[in-house]
């Protein structure tokens, strides 16, 4: 089985981690939380500064805690696409150097089929096809996954991610960045039903909505809406009962429309990745409507929901076994679909 170097700067959080096919022999992440948090959001120069700093020491950490010399290694993998440009550029040239240098293979490895392998750091999968329901920061997705590398999407977002709703409405109740864990611990000690909020749904053009895919916009306004009635009438902020509710809602859609999906589709398996996939109440409800419908689910591990080197190296481990890798001059992308990422291993760069 081949041993990886993996690495991870798409946003802000410089990882790297050592794995042999689901194992993780080592993983380190540095988080800019706390800097970013200053501006409400990530800010890309700080961000890019900060892996440059960071990923050197992240390296040698995971080296040494899973007592393994680079040049014993396999292969090196980056993520290479989708995210911001410059940071993407620390972990890609980072990868490449040091696997030009062993004479190793090189990977870049797409950001969101890290999330979908990282479940496989968990209770083994049975066996596919299954539906997938991705939901970090920058994306809200339901894919169906016939097989290594074969990814067909079935619902998307159509204008936020449930992750940048989480943050905008956490900004606008003033409980800070990120907004996933600060809704989270807001409405711990909320009524999840005191407000009705609409659930977004996205028309088609000839007539209807599209079943499966999700809008996040409408609910925002509806927020801002409740909030500014509230402050009119002089009255405390009852903020626990609004985060609760605007967490209540969104998990709700996602499980129903993701449970419908995975029904409609004759398909048994549920799962549930990416950074938001860490959010207890989505979690619970998740698995209660699984429950009811008689599908199998499965969560990837609260450790690697969050943008993590380990979910890249077992995606680079994969793409492995199937005798891919990526050409020296590949470089990176702030945009790529998931269905192109087998195109990361064509002899000639896709970009």
């Amino acid at each position: 089985m081949p041993t990886v170097l993996a690495l991870e700067t798409s946003c802000d959080e410089s990882a790297a981690a050592i794995v042999r096919d689901h194992t993780v022999l080592a993983s380190a992440v540095a988080s800019q939380v706390e800097e970013h948090a200053r501006w409400g959001g990530v800010v890309p120069e700080i961000a890019s500064r900060r892996h440059v700093e960071a990923l050197p020491q992240l390296v040698a950490r995971v080296s040494a805690e899973a007592g393994l010399p680079l040049a014993e290694l396999d292969a090196f993998a980056a993520t290479v696409a989708p995210g911001l440009l410059g940071a993407l550029l620390v972990a890609s040239v980072t990868g490449r150097t040091l696997a030009r240098l062993h004479g190793r293979p090189f990977l870049g490895v797409h950001h969101l089929e890290g999330h979908l392998c990282s479940v496989q750091l968990g209770e083994p999968l049975p066996p596919g096809p299954f539906l997938v329901l991705l939901v970090s920061g920058g994306h809200t997705e339901l894919v169906r996954v016939d097989g290594p590398g074969q990814y067909i999407r079935l619902g998307r977002s159509h204008d936020d991610a449930a992750g940048e709703a989480f943050d905008k409405v956490a900004r606008l109740l003033e409980l800070g960045y990120p907004g996933g864990p600060a809704i989270q611990a807001a409405a711990r000690s909320g009524d999840p039903r005191r407000f009705s909020l609409p659930k977004g749904r996205v028309s088609r053009p000839e007539g209807g909505f599209h079943p499966y895919d999700f809008s996040f916009s409408g609910l925002k306004t509806a927020m801002l809406r409740q909030v500014r009635a509230l402050q009119q009438s002089g009255d405390p902020l009852p903020v626990a009962d609004l985060a609760a509710s605007f967490e209540q809602v969104v998990a709700e859609v996602l499980v129903e429309r993701s449970c419908r999906c995975a029904l409609d589709e004759g398909l048994g398996t549920l799962v549930l990745v990416g950074g938001v996939a860490a959010n207890a109440r989505l979690r619970g409800l998740l698995a209660e409507r699984c429950g009811r419908d008689g599908l199998v689910w499965r969560l990837a591990p609260l450790a690697y929901c969050t943008d993590n080197a380990a979910m890249v190296g077992v995606a680079a481990c994969q793409r492995l076994a199937m005798g891919a890798r990526s050409p020296a001059g590949l470089g990176v992308a702030a945009r790529w679909p998931l269905e192109q990422a087998g195109r990361l291993y064509e002899t000639e760069p896709c970009f």
